[in-house]
């Protein structure tokens, strides 16, 4: 598969191969300064080399969790002594041992005073399904720890680094604190507002269509950009699309070909309730995972979802319903799969009341382009959207 990678916020990097989610939202926390990356720190970190070194090995290990760990954050954490990772950890999912825990029993000898234990996240400093992790650090007599981002979760933030530094601890946070904040851009926003974090998604033809025309095959991307668009499944709580997808593609909305994968929410809106009863959504093994949302404002199903705890949604069509995210300016991130076609099909993309003026107009941030096949996947932020 051909790739290529250009990301025009941070042209420098564009040449690093960063192909996982990109997660951040500028959300806020008590006692938390926030840099002007939209980042949380309680401090500016004296970074060294060897430091980020050691954090992007920690960043490697969190990127195993991405899309099982929810409503938990994807942490990982790795345990140095020297210049050599003795121990390595990853939060496999909620109620299961968290990284800095399962990182220290990997180990399972008597720590040296030299030992540093990098985390991507603050360490949390409460009890829920597992005991405080602070605890755990404490009595494993970790003298270093090395913090890529402050945890923004209310009940956390700035708490475990206090804990940690109360204990005699040397503690040092902000350490590639925006790739680390990024993994968990989902459950930064969800954590604070109890609202999912929105990705629209589509694969458009060169000149805005969602399809071909009437009677020619549906596929506009090509099957290395449908593989990609499966991998983004497995990483959300959800995935929603408007009846006429449902009637008209009969998708099954799986995450196929991506190993030990969650099945996401499948999310239905209808106006009518007129859905077909033998649709895969309905029939299949993953039937129980289907929900269906009758004449309710995508802004309110949003809302329920984040109720149920879904940190995440993708959106994949059709064009009215990400016309309507559009226009109610719901969405935090874009990835479209661009392909190498001009189909004049009927489906227009983002088919939504769009911008009266051009000062109006919704304008991107953190625009990367991604050659995908002989197609190209655009991934970029909606700049400062406030939802109507």
């Amino acid at each position: 598969m051909d790739r290529a990678r250009t990301c025009a916020d941070n042209f420098p990097d564009a040449i690093r191969d960063e192909s996982v989610p990109i997660f951040t939202q500028p959300v806020y926390a008590k006692n938390v300064a926030r840099s002007s990356e939209g980042n949380y720190s309680s401090g500016v970190a004296s970074t060294t080399p060897r430091d980020e070194q050691f954090m992007r090995v920690a960043l490697k290990e969190a990127e195993k969790a991405l899309g099982r760990t929810s409503p938990n954050p994807a942490v990982g954490a790795v345990l140095v002594v020297g210049d050599r990772v003795v121990a390595r950890g990853h939060h496999r999912g909620a109620g299961h041992e968290h990284a800095e825990v399962e990182c220290l029993r990997t180990f399972g000898a008597k720590l040296p005073a030299r030992a540093t234990l990098y985390v991507t996240l603050e360490p949390c400093s409460t009890f829920g399904r597992t005991t405080p992790c602070t605890n755990a650090i404490i009595k494993a007599g970790v003298k270093n720890v090395v913090i890529g981002a402050v945890d923004v979760n209310p009940r956390h933030s700035g708490r475990g680094i206090a804990q940690l530094r109360t204990a005699g601890i040397k503690v040092r946070e902000g350490i590639l604190t925006k790739e680390c904040a990024r993994l968990n851009e989902a459950f930064n926003k969800w954590i604070v507002n109890r609202r999912p974090f929105v990705i629209a998604k589509c694969g458009m033809s060169l000149d805005g269509r969602l399809t071909r025309p009437p009677g020619e095959p549906h596929w506009i991307t090509d099957s290395a950009a449908r593989r990609d668009a499966h991998q983004l499944r497995a990483y959300v709580d959800a995935i929603l699309v408007g009846a006429e997808t449902v009637r008209t593609d009969n998708p099954r909305l799986t995450p196929r070909g991506v190993h030990g994968a969650r099945q996401p929410w499948r999310v239905v809106l209808t106006r009518s309730g007129g859905l077909p009863r033998r649709a895969h959504l309905f029939r299949d093994r993953f039937a129980m995972r289907t929900l269906i949302y009758k004449g309710k404002p995508l802004a309110a199903v949003l809302k329920d979802l984040g109720r149920r705890s879904v940190t995440s949604v993708l959106i994949e069509g059709g064009g009215k319903v990400l016309g309507e995210a559009l226009d109610a300016r719901l969405i935090d991130k874009v990835q479209i799969y661009l392909g190498s076609i001009l189909t004049g099909g009927p489906a227009i993309a983002f088919s939504g009341r769009g911008a009266g003026t051009t000062a109006n107009a919704i304008h991107l941030n953190r625009v990367c382009y991604q050659q995908i096949g002989q197609g190209v996947c655009i991934t970029a932020y909606p700049q400062g959207l406030v939802p109507e």
